[in-house]
């Protein structure tokens, strides 16, 4: 029988280890700010879609604006939310961190999928060609990637078959994977609402018609909340610091792959 190494014994036996974290001071404005800004860009599109597009139904020819709403909720605000829950909850048990992070994905994932639906039935029902744009393309990658991701990271980290070392090594991929996708989903809704514009408003969107413009700022809520969200997660002292029985199993994970010997009890 074998007992942890006195490194990660002590980390373990630390009144200063097992305290609670404080939260940073600027963290809450940040993240309310980021709250804020993603609420407002999705209003904002259902005030779009509704005073210029006509509404949202699903039995009609309104049956396309389901797409641009869903997909903003879905991969923009609740994915970016999903990226937030470690920095939002720092002191909470890390396993129901992962449960709330990967159920924002999920619904995320979900809301996604009936705007994708909702676009291709549209398409069917008109004749339209479908996957023949930039936009539609990088749809396609980013929905197949977001799916990916969020099985990849269930079968690591939620399903409790996988090992620490295996998790500790892809930890730093997942974290960057996540990120990529997210940015990736800003810049294709950001095509997508172009697309939309030159559509329907074709050379007249070059004379300021209020739609563009209401668009345009749309555009720019965007950007802010994808700024928001990524410079809370690089922000190295707002990162969620190791409990005290996270230390001990990084700890035991470092003393076995570096071939430290184990005492006997």
């Amino acid at each position: 029988m074998v007992r942890r190494s006195s490194k990660a014994a002590s980390s373990m036996e630390s009144p200063a280890s097992a305290a609670p974290n404080p939260r940073p001071a600027a963290l809450p404005y940040y993240v309310a700010f980021s709250q804020l800004l993603g609420l407002t860009v999705v209003a904002m599109t259902g005030a779009w879609l509704g005073l210029y597009r006509g509404g949202i139904a699903w039995e009609s020819a309104l049956q396309f604006n389901v797409h641009p709403l869903c997909m903003i909720i879905g991969l923009i605000f609740l994915q970016g939310d999903a990226l937030l829950v470690y920095r939002v909850f720092r002191n909470e048990a890390r396993h129901t961190t992962k449960v709330l992070h990967g159920l924002l994905h999920v619904f995320a994932f979900i809301i996604a999928l009936v705007g994708l639906v909702a676009v291709f039935d549209y398409h069917r029902k008109k004749g339209y060609a479908d996957l023949y744009s930039l936009h539609s393309w990088c749809g396609i990658v980013i929905s197949v990637l977001y799916f990916v991701q969020w099985l990849v990271g269930f079968s690591l980290f939620l399903f409790p078959g996988a090992s620490f070392s295996l998790r500790s090594r892809y930890r730093p991929q997942h974290v960057f994977f996540g990120a990529a996708i997210f940015l990736l989903s800003v810049g294709t809704a950001l095509l997508g609402l172009k697309e939309a514009l030159l559509f329907k408003l074709g050379t007249k969107y070059s004379t300021f018609e209020p739609e563009g413009v209401l668009a345009n700022v749309l555009g720019l809520l965007l950007v802010g909340f994808s700024v928001a969200v990524l410079y809370i997660l690089t922000r190295a002292d707002w990162r969620r610091p190791p409990h005290a029985e996270e230390q001990a199993l990084s700890m035991d994970f470092k003393t076995l792959t570096e071939g430290d010997s184990l005492s006997p009890q």
